[in-house]
């Protein structure tokens, strides 16, 4: 996640003049080098290879230089500090919210974010979730007061008694694990490092009796080569009150895993084992184990076999998890212990449906969870939008949670007693949970809920459909202004991701789409494929060589946009970050006519080098490789970098990046900046901003989201000619 000023058919070209900031001065010039690369047997020039190296003070002073221009030109737009003004109250003059729910014991334990603080805090509440109980637990705010140390994730212990924590400072995701006693909030144990990692995140799972757990680790960074601290993630088991250099080793390559393994362990309902469920890199292949405390590990799912992320292990060491082996659209299969013949021998309990996916458990969403009084809770997806399924442990159709249309579930919680918490997510509704009784089988609304002084009363949510290239039809959402006239004169920010099965699912902003529709402007979303909306079909179109169906998508419900009078090309901007931004870049250079301006946050914009980079490893499934010919071809054909082309007229373009980035190298945004500045013939802007104090997003401070927002928001008003004054005055 520009324009010819809306405002000049009301108040003619003076007003454009007012409202549109000078040109800013020249970029800096980083001075071209020779350097040239040859794979397979093609000759490939990297005249800004020496912009890859941030330590050289050549870079940083270069890099520096560009800062300057970018806050002298964004700083004195008109409107800016009514617009930070009201981007701050409108974050800020809200309720605190609760997220990420889990219950154990007599506690339900809930990440708190409070609009007067810097970072989310864990908190505990009582058994019946009560928002009136909460307790702080761990508070990032007074460990470090300037905002820049957050929490990772956290997992409770079977009983509620403790909660094992990791935490990390600057937006790095670079993570050490913390245990704290849940009544008294101190710390009972001594932290463990390099618990988590961008590259492969990290996990935990305790043990039925809450005295010991399996936890994830990279490597010791004095022992082993810096090529490697970040890859070679393994699996360990820590008892409470021994040191974790005695930890026992219980899962590594010599049980088959490879050098890019993203580890997810859970044990949810404190059984006597977990389960180890274990991704090659980010392309959706998957292994499973059972981990037993004696440091047995039994392999129970093979990538043959298609078991997706999210699979869970019940009390008793029944595995339940969703296959795609001959169900694209997903199926959930079951196994008891002990495992014999593993997933190839699973028992199919419920089949494909046609019309909606079982969502993809390799991000966020959970597509399977279980509740108390054999109940099974399956998340769907079609196109966006979320559904949930109930169902009994051999697969009958018990029915479905309450989720009203346009809307999506990200966290389910199971309660003693069956019952169950969800939360509802929408574009116009604050984010709220609801309890769904298993007597009655009806969900009601509970205290559990964000509450704002942001409307959103005015406001008209509809889906189209725009046709691919292919004639493939792709889902498009829009956010606009009840009564908005189709007249090919509505500024329009276009959205869109498209990239390792990653579901684009309907959410609310208090402040950052309220602010556009304050300035008269669209919000659309595009859900392209790459992503698993319709499932790992979706999913499998946009990736390795099939990338270019993605940027095809998203052009493809840009023109549509255009053609039925939603907007224009002088009207349109569009924005993407991370694999998100790399969709921006080619954009760019495809079509660097199709929109006013872009904005590119965290972009990837050399594909031929991206896998040289810890993380650009573990992207290898998903993109590709130049050691491949036909992969080398697909990359080398659509990446952004490579695609400049001197003397084109490029639109405005605002690249983001932050200096602490573990996922995506900030070189990117450097030299694709570089190019672009050197290659185009308009006046449009072309701005580098790199945040010091922030990484890929995660772990951002309150201010530093609100800064980024407000630079995001001026440029677009001021590439699409919006007010920015009026837009802060509107009520």
């Amino acid at each position: 996640m520009a324009r010819r000023p809306l405002l000049a058919s009301l108040f003619g070209s003076a007003a454009i003049i007012l409202l549109t900031a000078a040109a800013p001065p020249p970029p800096p010039v980083f001075p071209t080098g020779q350097t040239t690369d040859t794979i397979q047997g093609q000759q490939i020039a990297d005249p800004y290879r020496e912009l890859e190296n941030a330590a050289d003070p050549k870079v940083k002073a270069w890099s520096d230089a560009q800062n300057a221009r970018t806050r002298a030109y964004l700083d004195n737009l008109p409107g800016r500090a009514a617009i930070s003004a009201k981007l701050t109250q409108m974050f800020k003059d809200r309720s605190a919210a609760f997220s990420g729910l889990e219950h154990r014991g007599n506690r339900t334990f809930a990440a708190y974010t409070d609009p007067a603080l810097q970072q989310t805090m864990l908190v505990t509440l009582n058994g019946a979730a009560d928002p009136a109980t909460r307790k702080p637990l761990v508070d990032p705010n007074t460990m470090d007061p300037s905002g820049h140390t957050a929490i990772d994730w956290y997992v409770p212990s079977p009983d509620g008694s403790k909660v094992a924590v990791s935490i990390s400072q600057n937006g790095s995701e670079d993570g050490t694990l913390h245990i704290y006693d849940a009544a008294t909030g101190k710390e009972i144990e001594a932290p463990i490092d390099r618990v988590q990692y961008p590259t492969a995140g990290g996990s935990l799972a305790w043990t039925a009796d809450g005295q010991g757990f399996w936890y994830t680790r990279f490597p010791d960074r004095k022992t082993s080569p810096e090529s490697e601290w970040h890859f070679n993630q393994n699996a360990y088991f820590h008892r409470l009150g021994t040191a974790a250099a005695t930890d026992k080793l219980v899962l590594s390559d010599k049980d088959g895993i490879p050098r890019t393994a993203e580890i997810f362990l859970s044990n949810a309902q404190g059984g006597q084992a977990a389960l180890a469920s274990v991704q090659w890199g980010d392309g959706g292949q998957w292994l499973h184990y059972v981990l037993s405390p004696d440091g047995k590990a039994t392999k129970i799912a093979e990538y043959s076999d298609r078991v997706i992320g999210g699979a869970v292990i019940a009390k008793d060491g029944t595995v339940y998890g969703v296959s795609r082996k001959d169900a694209p659209m997903g199926k959930v299969v079951k196994l008891a212990a002990p495992y014999t013949g593993g997933f190839a021998k699973a028992q199919t309990i419920i089949t494909p449906r046609t019309d909606a996916a079982i969502v993809d458990g390799g991000q966020s969403d959970a597509p399977l969870v279980l509740g108390e009084g054999n109940r099974l809770f399956v998340t769907r997806i079609a196109g966006g939008p979320n559904s949930v399924g109930i169902y009994d442990l051999s697969g009958k159709d018990l029915g479905a949670l309450d989720v009203p249309p346009i809307s999506s579930v990200s966290n389910i919680v199971a309660l003693p007693g069956g019952d169950v918490l969800y939360d509802v997510n929408g574009y116009t509704e604050p984010p709220h949970y609801l309890r769904w009784n298993a007597a009655s089988n009806k969900s009601a609304a509970t205290a559990i809920k964000m509450t704002t002084s942001v409307s959103y009363a005015d406001t008209d949510v509809k889906r189209i459909f725009a046709t691919s290239k292919d004639g493939t039809k792709v889902p498009v959402t829009l956010v606009m202004k009840k009564g908005t006239q189709l007249n090919g004169q509505n500024p329009l920010l276009l959205y869109g991701y498209g990239g390792y099965g990653v579901n684009m699912t309907p959410g609310f902003s208090a402040a950052r789409t309220r602010m556009l529709l304050d300035g008269g402007v669209i919000y659309a979303l595009a859900n392209i494929r790459g992503g698993g909306e319709y499932g790992e079909t979706w999913h499998e179109q946009g990736m390795l060589t099939k990338k270019q169906n993605v940027f095809d998508d998203f052009t493809a419900a840009a023109e549509d946009l255009i053609k039925l009078g939603y907007t224009s090309h002088d009207k349109l901007a569009l924005q993407g970050g991370s694999n998100g931004g790399l969709l921006m870049g080619a954009q760019i250079t495809q079509h660097p006519g199709l929109a006013k301006a872009v904005v590119s946050q965290v972009g990837i914009y050399d594909m031929l080098r991206v896998e040289l980079d810890p993380n650009g490893a573990f992207n290898i499934t998903e993109f590709g490789t130049v050691k491949d010919p036909a992969q080398f071809k697909a990359l080398y054909a659509y990446s952004p970098l490579h695609h400049v082309t001197k003397g084109t007229a490029y639109p405005a373009v605002l690249l983001m990046t932050g200096a602490n980035d573990g996922r995506v190298n900030p070189f990117h945004s450097r030299k694709f900046a570089a190019a672009l500045q050197a290659a185009t013939s308009s006046k449009a802007p072309i701005l580098l901003r790199t945040s010091e104090s922030s990484g890929h997003g995660q772990g951002s401070s309150l201010n530093e989201v609100i800064a980024q927002q407000t630079d995001v928001t001026m440029f677009l008003f001021d590439q699409l000619g919006v007010d920015a004054v009026k837009a802060a005055a509107a009520k």
